[in-house]
C-alpha cells in the first residue's frame, strides 16, 4: 500500500519552524498592529514597516514562497506539502502575507510561471516573488454573473500593434495597491466554443484608461476590493498573456489550485474556532456544570471535529491528485464547497458557545465570521459547484454504470 499520511522528518521540522515563527514572531506583531497589546493600532507606514520586517525575517529563516520552485527563490513544495505550511501560516491573519503566499498574488504567480513569456516572467513574476510588488486578477463584472466567465462584456479590439480595451470590473482584490493586473476581456466575437472568447492581458498600473471608482465596502470593511471602469485603455500586443482566446483556460488553470489554497487556510481558521470553542466550554460554568459537560455543547464540538477531519482528508486527496498531475477538478470542487460551508458552521458554533462575547470584537470570532461568509461564493458559488458535482456524478454513472469516479475514485 502506498497510502501514507505521515511527513518525512525534514517536513516535520519545517512544520515546526513555521509554527514557531507564527507563534513567536507573527502573532506578537499582529497584536501590536491591531492594538491588542494595549497600544494604539498601527496605521500607514508604521503598519507596513512592521510587516516588511516580518517578511525579511521569514526570508532569512528560509520560510518564503512555499508554493514556488527553488529557481524562483521558493521552497519548491508540492501541494500536499503546501497544505501543511498554509494551515500553519493561516493561524495568523498576516501569516500568508508574511511568507508571500497570499491571495491573489499566489495564484498570479502560478499563472505567470505557466503562461508568461521569459520577458514577461522577468518583468512581472520576478519582483512578485521577491515581495517587491503586488498584483490583482481582474475578471469579475457587475453586469454579468461572476460564476460564468463566458458572459464577460469587457472587450478589446486590435488597433495596429495595440489593443484597445473598454469595460467594467468590480470586486478586484488588491487592485488599489497593485503594480499590475492580469485582465480578462473578450477578444473573439464568434468563437468555436463560448470558452474561447476571452483573452488575458498584463496591465501595468497605474494606466491611462484604468479608473478606480471606489473600494467597495463589504461585511468586513473596505479592504481593497475595487470597482474599475476601463475606458479606451491601450495595451501593446506583447502584453498578451497566453494566446488569443485562452483567457478562460488560463483562468480555470489559475482557479483550481487557488481554490485549494483557500481551503488550506480555511482549515486553520476552523481549527482556531474549534480550539476557542473547547477552551470556552472548559472554563464556563452554567446551570450546575461546565459547558463541556452539557450534551448540546458536546454535539457542537463533535460535529466541528468531524467536519475538520473530513476537510483535511479532502484537501490532502485533492492536493495529492494535483501533485500527480491527475485530473483534480471534481475533487477540488467538492473540497471547496465542503470546506467553505464547514468553516461557516464551525465559527458560528464557536460564537454560540461564547455567547455575547463571541458576537463582540473582544475575540477574533466576529471578524473571522465576516470573512468566512465570503468563502461560500468566492472562486465559484456553492450552487455552481453543486451543479458541476452533480453533472460529473451523472456522467460517471452514464458512462460506466457506477458513480465511483465522481466520488474520488478511491480504493475503497
Amino acid at each position: 500500500m502506498a497510502i501514507d499520511f505521515s511527513f518525512s522528518p525534514e517536513l516535520e521540522d519545517l512544520r515546526g519552524r513555521v509554527r514557531t515563527f507564527i507563534a513567536d514572531e507573527v502573532k506578537p506583531a499582529e497584536a501590536r498592529i491591531e492594538g491588542h497589546d494595549g497600544g494604539e493600532p498601527l496605521e500607514g507606514r508604521d503598519r507596513i514597516g512592521v510587516l516588511i520586517e516580518l517578511r525579511k525575517k521569514a526570508l532569512a529563516a528560509g520560510i518564503w514562497l512555499p508554493h514556488m520552485p527553488e529557481e524562483w527563490g521558493g521552497m519548491g513544495l508540492g501541494h500536499v506539502e503546501l497544505a501543511m505550511v498554509q494551515a500553519e501560516a493561516a493561524k495568523s491573519h498576516y501569516g500568508p502575507w508574511v511568507f508571500n503566499c497570499q491571495a491573489p498574488d499566489e495564484g498570479n504567480m502560478h499563472t505567470l510561471l505557466h503562461w508568461a513569456t521569459p520577458e514577461q516572467a522577468e518583468k512581472y513574476l520576478k519582483p512578485l516573488t521577491e515581495g517587491k510588488t503586488w498584483s490583482c486578477f481582474a475578471m469579475t463584472e457587475p453586469e454579468v454573473a461572476g460564476s460564468d466567465p463566458t458572459l464577460i462584456r469587457t472587450n478589446a479590439y486590435e488597433d495596429g500593434d495595440e489593443w484597445v480595451i473598454n469595460g467594467h470590473k468590480w470586486f478586484i482584490s488588491n487592485a488599489h495597491r497593485a503594480s499590475f493586473a492580469i485582465l480578462i476581456c473578450r477578444t473573439e466575437e464568434n468563437p468555436d466554443i463560448p470558452q474561447a472568447a476571452n483573452t488575458a492581458f498584463i496591465i501595468d498600473l497605474p494606466a491611462e484608461g484604468w479608473n478606480e471608482v471606489r473600494q467597495i465596502e463589504t461585511m468586513h470593511g473596505g479592504t481593497g476590493h475595487s470597482e474599475i471602469v476601463i475606458e479606451d485603455l491601450r495595451v501593446h500586443g506583447d502584453q498578451m498573456l497566453g494566446g488569443r482566446g485562452q483567457g478562460h483556460l488560463l483562468g480555470q488553470y489559475r482557479l483550481g489550485p487557488a481554490r485549494l489554497a483557500h481551503c488550506m487556510r480555511w482549515i486553520s481558521q476552523a481549527e482556531t474556532a474549534l480550539d476557542m470553542m473547547v477552551e470556552r466550554s472548559l472554563n464556563r460554568f452554567s446551570h450546575g456544570s461546565l459547558l463541556a459537560e452539557k450534551q448540546g455543547i458536546q454535539w457542537m464540538i463533535a460535529d466541528s471535529a468531524m467536519e475538520i477531519y473530513q476537510s483535511k482528508l479532502m484537501v490532502l486527496h485533492a492536493a495529492y491528485k494535483i501533485d500527480r498531475q491527475e485530473d483534480f477538478k471534481a475533487e477540488v470542487s467538492m473540497t471547496k464547497h465542503f470546506v467553505a460551508n464547514s468553516l461557516n458552521r464551525i465559527i458560528d458554533r464557536s460564537i454560540q458557545v461564547h455567547g455575547a462575547l463571541g458576537y463582540s470584537t473582544d475575540t477574533p470570532l466576529a471578524h473571522m465570521y465576516q470573512h468566512a461568509r465570503w468563502a461560500r461564493f468566492a472562486d465559484g458559488a456553492d450552487e455552481v459547484h453543486q451543479m458541476r458535482i452533480a453533472q460529473r456524478t451523472i456522467a460517471a454513472y452514464t458512462d460506466e454504470g457506477t458513480t465511483r469516479r465522481a466520488t474520488g475514485d478511491l480504493p475503497v
